[in-house]
């Protein structure tokens, strides 16, 4: 009778060959497939490109509408300011106060001036000015850029005409830590890092799982003498060497190209990148499990990824959600994982910080996989 000890290192060894072979079929569908290669590579690198480009909170280049009936120095002075920089461009000189108004309704101009006749008197009267501002409130969030922009540029033109300076009491002094710049890019693109990679790590891994199944290749592979768990792992596997290249490739668009500082330790970032990259397989594979094809899969992925995305902060600061989807979004693993892509990448912080968000990814890790794994074995069989 053989030792027990030479039965454990004889499963082992059968156990590594087998799923080797495995491995070496996944990765060679893999590499025919055209359209998953696609997916992992050119797709990420688009969507970071564009999401990190086009998505930003500032406005500028607004359509500015000049009704002047003032024609003096004073006048053309206050018009300069508002073109001064890049936040208003004047698109018409209108003609009558109709026009205007008229040309606000059809939304051609974002803000209409009326600057009255008796403007310039009426200034060296030191008596108020009155100055008509329409703005096309059907953007709210522009609206109200665009009324902040037109009261501190007034607010400003009114302190260099003042015939008397307003002595200052308090003069104080700001200082913006992590992003001294305020560049917008710097707070979108980690979390458009996480957003991409939640989207392909769930898709690919959900179509992957789903092929056998889809093409009637499932009884054969069923036939091999490698057993459900080890069929499981070589599907995982090259998708998680792929996925993590992936991260990498994102890491060097966002240093390389936005120019996003990287403050704190590159090996946490890819831990807790290894963590989350196992939970977007596993959420890609609990839909496998219940998709019969690959448009099932697609369209199920879309249902639960678009939530995911919305309730991550990844485009939208989470403090101005309501309170019921602000704590919705605190047992959401994506909005953790931004949290930590973040907190490294602009703070320079650790685990000392981020070990609520880091508990947090390793439970969902441990139930998905859990779950997958058991729903997935459960269909092998």
């Amino acid at each position: 009778m053989k030792h027990p000890v030479f039965q454990v290192q004889q499963f082992f060894r059968f156990f590594n060959v087998r799923l080797i072979a495995l491995i070496r079929k996944e990765v060679a569908q893999i590499r025919r497939n055209k359209q998953l290669i696609f997916l992992l590579t050119v797709s990420p690198i688009l969507q970071l490109l564009i999401f990190g480009f086009a998505v930003s909170p500032e406005v500028n280049h607004l359509q500015l509408g000049v009704l002047d009936y003032a024609h003096v120095p004073e006048s053309r002075e206050l018009i300069a300011a508002f073109t001064a920089n890049q936040v208003f461009e004047i698109h018409t000189q209108a003609g009558d106060r109709t026009t205007l108004i008229e040309q606000v309704r059809q939304g051609e101009i974002d803000v209409g001036i009326i600057i009255p006749p008796d403007f310039n008197t009426t200034l060296r009267r030191n008596q108020s000015a009155d100055v008509q501002v329409f703005i096309d409130g059907v953007n709210a969030y522009t609206a109200g850029v665009a009324n902040g922009y037109v009261s501190q540029i007034i607010s400003n033109y009114n302190r260099r005409i003042a015939p008397v300076p307003i002595a200052l009491t308090i003069e104080p002094h700001v200082i913006f830590r992590y992003n001294p710049g305020l560049e917008s890019s710097w707070f979108f693109v980690p979390g458009v890092m996480g957003t991409v990679l939640t989207l392909v790590s769930s898709l690919a891994s959900a179509v992957e799982a789903v092929r056998e199944k889809d093409e009637g290749t499932l009884e054969q592979v069923l036939m091999t003498p490698a057993n459900a768990l080890e069929i499981l792992l070589a599907k995982v596997i090259p998708l998680f060497a792929l996925l993590l290249a992936d991260v990498l490739l994102a890491l060097a668009i966002a240093r390389y190209i936005f120019h996003v500082p990287f403050r704190g330790s590159i090996l946490l970032f890819m831990l807790l990148s290894s963590i989350y990259v196992l939970i977007g397989i596993s959420i890609g594979m609990l839909l496998a499990t219940i998709s019969s094809n690959k448009r099932q899969t697609i369209l199920t992925s879309f249902f639960i990824n678009s939530p995911l995305v919305m309730l991550s902060g990844a485009l939208s600061a989470t403090e101005s959600m309501p309170a019921f989807f602000r704590t919705l979004s605190h047992i959401n693993p994506l909005y953790h994982y931004i949290q930590i892509v973040r907190g490294i990448l602009l703070r320079g912080v650790g685990l000392e910080v981020l070990w609520s968000n880091a508990l947090v990814l390793m439970f969902f890790a441990a139930v998905l996989l859990t779950t997958s794994t058991w729903q997935f074995r459960r269909q092998l069989v």
